[in-house]
């Protein structure tokens, strides 16, 4: 176990509920960045100022100022022309609420981390990897200009490349977070692939982090908007025309039929390997923690697909298409704790690993 001073053993109650906070944020900022993307504001705001960029139009020559910067870029000439002052008001303000949380959220990260460092609250095993979250903090703000930099001067929307890009690496933040947040004060935890139900779990991890960058794909190029029948689709189980464009590989990023195709297999994939793994969870002799983080994961991945299926049918209502991004979060967070509990479990319960799976 790491060996803690008294100072930080008391201090992990609070250090655990600041990164809990920062885990929350994280998913408010997800669920915001999906409402800009749904109601087309994320390029309302056509600069980058990490600073000054704080302070939204006080003005009516600011609002206008603002508006012609915005007229002069592809969606407004060829979509949005003749949007009035208000219109543009309404999506500028979801753009700058995301930008916002995210200062907000460099700030509800830095200031207590520099407390808790300085005054000795954290374990030296701590501090690199609350910097490498800091860091990555910092350049999720910057891939999210870079996303937006691509629909300003050829494109009416962003490059679905960057913004799954963006996504996922939100996603991988937030899981970070949360795994560094279990780990506060808790016993040292095992390579996953040491114990019992280590390497399942950690793929459910992986396939749900690649599961939300094709998600970002499906986003990226409204593929949602399209052939909203479930299970079929054109009548099909395997449509046609998933490699219509050349090469092949193209296919996968960016031909809507084959985006939207590929993002339901993933999902048919991670229920089977979720029911098989809950079945496992519950059927070995495996802490409580175990057992009820694997049911959690299987519960998360049937409700999420649901929503999906739902979303997909009603043709992406903005509520639905949040729920349904926010439960891709919850499913996450599911998989983080398990393979936590997995990791963590005493080792007489893991001496199954070397079992097949």
């Amino acid at each position: 176990m790491t060996k803690l001073t008294e100072k930080q053993q008391t201090a992990c109650f609070y250090v655990r509920g600041w990164l809990w906070l920062v885990a929350f944020m994280v998913f408010a900022m997800v669920i915001v960045g999906g409402a800009t993307r749904l109601t087309d504001s994320g390029l309302s705001i056509t600069e980058w100022k990490p600073l000054l960029g704080a302070i939204p139009p006080l003005t009516d020559a600011h609002w206008l100022e603002s508006f012609e910067k915005y007229r002069q870029i592809p969606e407004y000439k060829l979509i949005n022309k003749g949007m009035s002052l208000d219109e543009f008001k309404f999506i500028y303000w979801w753009e700058w609420g995301h930008r916002f949380l995210g200062r907000a959220i460099g700030l509800v990260f830095l200031v207590p981390f520099v407390f808790f460092w300085l005054t000795g609250r954290l374990h030296r095993s701590h501090i690199p990897r609350l910097l490498v979250l800091f860091i990555l903090g910092g350049l999720q703000g910057a891939l999210g200009w870079y996303m937006v930099m691509s629909g300003l001067v050829e494109r009416t929307d962003v490059s679905q490349y960057r913004l799954s890009a963006h996504l996922t690496l939100a996603t991988v933040i937030f899981a970070a977070i949360i795994w560094t947040a279990l780990g506060i004060g808790r016993d040292q935890r095992r390579l996953a692939s040491s114990v019992a139900l280590g390497w399942p779990a950690l793929a459910l991890v992986l396939l749900i982090i690649a599961q939300t960058a094709l998600g970002g794909f499906v986003a990226g190029l409204d593929a949602g908007l399209s052939h909203n029948t479930w299970p079929l689709m054109d009548g099909r189980l395997i449509p046609n025309g998933l490699l219509a464009m050349e090469p092949a590989w193209l296919n996968f990023f960016e031909n809507v039929l084959t985006v939207q195709f590929q993002h339901r297999l993933v999902a048919y994939g991670i229920a089977v390997l979720a029911l098989i793994h809950a079945a496992r969870a519950i059927g070995e002799a495996n802490p409580s923690a175990v057992r009820m983080s694997g049911i959690a994961i299987l519960f998360a991945v049937l409700a999420q697909i649901a929503f999906g299926v739902w979303t997909l049918l009603a043709h992406v209502p903005i509520t639905l298409g949040l729920i349904h991004q926010g439960g891709a979060l919850v499913v996450l967070a599911a998989c983080v704790w398990h393979l936590h509990e997995v990791c963590a479990a005493p080792q007489a319960t893991t001496s199954s690993a070397a079992q097949p799976a």
